[in-house]
């Protein structure tokens, strides 16, 4: 039996999903990251596939979504940025949190998440060298050059000096994954996009990947393509992304958590 716990960890709302026969044991942790305008419980098939392999999986809120939400959460449109890096600052509240408690077995760590919650898996990549593996499904590792694309498209633009927008923009190569592929240290990545995505575009994902292979620190990154899909995690994703972290970081596989 799969268990959802309600939790709040330093103020953070979280759903804990664990298998119940495991829920005081060691287990690898991964924390799964929903997508703009979501919340915690819309990626829950994602944390039962990742839970049923013998993982223990977080679903946090971002900032301005589901329980912290403070009004609707498109007027915090302009503050997309400031939403992944509060997730970036707030990881290690929340991998403390168990280590204090039922422990991580081996320190065993991932990242991964969907859209907005893929952007910040490369950015805690980018950002976390103790994070072991991650998964990132049709998001960006490129965040730089998609916010000054996003930043285009808005007719406002024009009235903002460009000077102020380059200094915004030069915050975010902090968090860039495509500006320090060398971070990804040999971890194990993969990524999954469609290419029928109108939302967060294929094609630079895809040329990041392309452009990081044959590197050694890039020797374990993997890549699906697949079309139709659009902007959506179907289940037959979901399962590959629990399958990669399986394959990662092994799991309690007896017959009687699935």
């Amino acid at each position: 039996m799969i268990e959802i716990i309600t939790k709040k960890i330093e103020g953070l709302p979280v759903l804990e999903v664990v298998a119940k026969k495991y829920r005081t044991q060691k287990l690898p942790l991964i924390v799964f990251y929903h997508g703009w305008t979501g919340c915690k419980e819309r990626v829950l098939t994602e944390g039962y596939e990742l839970a049923k392999r013998g993982f223990r999986v977080v679903l946090p809120d971002a900032k301005f979504h589901g329980q912290r939400q403070s009004g609707p959460v498109t007027r915090h449109r302009q503050e997309f940025w400031q939403i992944v890096a509060s997730s970036v600052k707030e990881l290690p509240l929340l991998v403390n949190y168990y280590r204090q408690t039922s422990g991580i077995k081996d320190d065993l760590v991932g990242v991964s998440g969907l859209s907005m919650g893929a952007i910040t898996t490369c950015a805690l990549l980018t950002v976390y060298d103790w994070i072991k593996a991650g998964v990132s499904l049709m998001g960006s590792p490129c965040p730089t050059a998609f916010a000054r694309q996003l930043l285009e498209e808005l007719p406002v633009l024009a009235d903002i000096p460009a000077s102020f927008v380059d200094q915004q923009l030069a915050q975010l190569e902090l968090i860039d994954l495509s500006k320090h592929p060398e971070r990804i240290a040999g971890r194990p990545v993969h990524f999954w996009h469609d290419t029928a995505d109108q939302i967060v575009p294929y094609a630079p994902d895809k040329a990041f990947f392309d452009s990081i292979q044959g590197k050694d620190y890039a020797k374990n990154t993997s890549f699906t393509t697949t079309t139709g899909q659009g902007h959506k995690v179907n289940y037959a994703t979901a399962v590959e992304m629990a399958e990669k972290f399986e394959e990662y970081f092994g799991g309690i596989d007896d017959g009687t958590t699935k």
